[in-house]
């Protein structure tokens, strides 16, 4: 998600609240849960949504009453972030909730701690199992499913398979903030690299790599974009030999594919 202008600086601000949050003793599980389900109900609750984004409506007011809808519902770290949240201004309404989503995020994959690169790991995974599974796909995009129905698929394929936190962000992925939850999934990785202060690579080789040599792709990338870099490891026969990496917008294409490719383009010439 992008923000921009007053909602871009609420979000700077708030992830200092939600940084300080989770630099005590909140934890970092429950506040992402809270945060989900107070945007949940915000985009339900057009309503309520305007009311907590009116600047003409006192934040001493506003925060009265989230206190008092979400008061007993949700963990009170996440509380204190959402009642910050309605003191500030934002550039659309429907970005209270968006913010208040990409906290949640955030704060679910910090509560996976040491197992960040497994719940990166995950999140691809299953991102390409959705991508690969056209009747899978359709059951979690079909709106005639109501969405504890895909829930409760998605807790069948992963439940004792994955992290926690890869479980919550899976199901997160059905909220509908995104077009699908293939993008969803996508984002949250990224999030997850971001909060880790990383580059996020996908790497597409003919046969897979060992430990080592994906050790030195990741060292030789570090040392290029000076930033530890995640690699996303694609199998894929149609390369035939060789390697392409996808980095941001930056695409480094050693394939064999590639140089036939750029050799006919001579010859043609």
């Amino acid at each position: 998600m992008t923000f921009r202008g007053a909602s871009a600086e609420a979000l700077r601000n708030l992830s200092g609240e939600l940084d300080a949050a989770l630099a005590g003793d909140a934890d970092a599980a429950a506040v992402g849960g809270g945060l989900f389900s107070v945007a949940q109900v915000l985009r339900s609750e057009p309503a309520l949504r305007r009311v907590a984004t009116d600047v003409s409506v006192a934040t001493a007011a506003k925060q009265g009453l989230v206190t008092e809808i979400f008061g007993d519902k949700v963990d009170a770290a996440a509380l204190g972030v959402v009642a910050a949240a309605v003191g500030h201004r934002w550039t659309a309404t429907r970005d209270l909730a968006d913010v208040l989503e990409h906290l949640g995020v955030v704060a679910v994959v910090r509560s996976a701690d040491a197992d960040s690169a497994r719940l990166s790991d995950e999140l691809f995974e299953f991102g390409r199992v959705v991508a690969d599974n056209p009747p899978l796909r359709d059951a979690l995009s079909d709106p005639a499913r109501s969405t504890a129905d895909k829930a409760g698929l998605l807790h069948g394929l992963l439940d004792g398979k994955a992290l926690p936190a890869t479980v919550t962000l899976a199901e997160q992925a059905l909220a509908g903030s995104y077009r699908t939850v293939g993008v969803a999934l996508q984002a949250f990785q990224q999030v997850a690299a971001d909060v880790h202060e990383q580059k996020v690579a996908t790497v597409r080789v003919a046969r897979a790599l060992s430990e080592s040599e994906q050790s030195r792709l990741a060292d030789a990338l570090s040392q290029r974009y000076d930033r530890d870099v995640h690699l996303n490891v694609v199998v894929d026969p149609g390369v035939i030999g060789g390697i392409r990496v996808e980095i941001g917008d930056d695409v480094i294409d050693g394939t064999v594919v590639s140089r036939l490719d750029e050799a006919r383009r001579k010859l043609a010439g």
